[in-house]
């Protein structure tokens, strides 16, 4: 059977799935049912020291249908972790106690300010984080604070950043990208030039999902009004596989986790075809459970199989030599014009050879003899 495992910056993930930051890993009571479910590792709820409290608000979560009524897109205008970031070590220490063998990634975020963000990294990983994902990316996180995205869409902050948080640890430090900006190889390089050892991509993209026909509210609706969120799910897929693919031809030796509306096997192997050594899903076990893996796990395992992939990491940017531009297309479709034309001339001309004594001098005798003739 084909080997499931793979390491990344040296963590030893037992299977390439990993639960994404936000609810499904809230605290360390759901990040320990993730584990116990089969997940290959957990990247914890986006968290900030205690004077960045976030306030949510309820409800908080819209669905976008198709007419068939299935669920194609997920919108949130959920903040990171409401909880006090001492209650984040306190779990942490909990969450290796009890599993100790898989990978536990602190997710935090902190405002520009370089005594925060080396606080909360290092004491993450006192508190036993194995690596930590610096979310430059949340769509709706205190933008007014310049956290989140509105930090993630400047290369240099992102740059900046990254260079604190290493300086300041020694696990390895992932930077999760948003989706909400022109060029996610940017940011990306920069982050790698901070010393980023991995990226994560990609995080919501800020949308919304449409207005209620009966009040004319936007949705979701919180006393009357709304604000736009992270828009996710299977809708924002293609989206996602462009954008980690660009990563992994931009930074081709940097890890990427892949991260945007994977629902099963079949997703995840087209984000590690496409450059993803592991793969992060959140909305699906918001809406399917944790027991999604199960699926995941037999069915990459059958995928891998029926490629003659002996392991996970064989199978990481496998698709990618077969992307190019759009001119890169029209030449490759000149040449297979050409030589099917070259190879029409030379059946035609075998059909014109002498193969009978009789045929001599049905036509021209010189061109009789020429088609006779071979150049090799």
């Amino acid at each position: 059977m084909s080997d499931l495992s793979i390491t990344v910056n040296g963590l030893h993930f037992p299977n390439p799935f990993v639960i994404g930051s936000g609810p499904p890993s809230t605290n360390a009571r759901v990040i320990i049912k993730a584990f116990n479910a089969g997940w290959g590792g957990v990247v914890a709820k986006t968290c900030a020291l205690t004077e960045n409290k976030a306030i949510n608000v309820q409800p908080r979560y819209g669905k976008l249908k198709s007419p068939s009524g299935d669920t194609v897109g997920f919108q949130n205008i959920e903040l990171i972790s409401d909880s006090d970031f001492e209650n984040w070590e306190n779990w942490f220490k909990q969450i290796k106690d009890e599993v100790p063998d898989k990978p536990l990634i602190g997710s935090i975020m902190e405002s520009y300010d370089k005594g925060r963000w080396q606080e909360v990294a290092a004491r993450s990983v006192e508190a036993g984080c194995d690596a930590l994902e610096l979310n430059f990316s949340c769509p709706h996180g205190h933008p007014e604070k310049g956290m989140g995205a509105a930090m993630g869409q400047d290369p240099a902050q992102v740059r900046e950043v990254t260079s604190w948080v290493k300086a300041a640890v020694d696990v390895p430090v992932w930077a999760k990208m948003t989706p909400n900006i022109t060029q996610i190889a940017d940011p990306g390089r920069a982050a790698v030039e901070g010393g980023a050892d991995g990226l994560s991509a990609i995080n919501t993209i800020l949308g919304m999902i449409g207005i209620n026909m009966k009040n004319l509210l936007p949705k979701p609706t919180v006393q009357g009004h709304s604000t736009p969120g992270g828009y996710s799910y299977t809708a924002v897929k293609p989206i996602a596989l462009r954008m980690v693919s660009e990563l992994a031809r931009a930074l081709p030796n940097t890890p990427v986790s892949g991260i945007g509306g994977v629902t099963c096997a079949d997703d995840a192997f087209e984000f590690i075809l496409v450059g993803a050594s592991t793969v992060q899903s959140c909305t699906g076990p918001m809406l399917q459970g944790f027991e999604m893996v199960e699926e995941m796990i037999e069915g990459l395992h059958a995928r891998l199989e029926q490629h003659g992939f002996d392991n996970v990491q064989q199978a990481v940017g496998h698709s990618l030599q077969y992307f190019s531009t759009h001119h890169g297309l029209v030449e490759l479709q000149a040449e297979a014009k050409a030589a099917k034309a070259a190879r029409r001339a030379a059946r035609d001309a075998a059909k014109e050879m002498i193969t009978d004594d009789r045929q001599w001098g049905t036509g021209s005798f010189q061109e009789e003899a020429a088609a006779l003739v071979t150049e090799d």
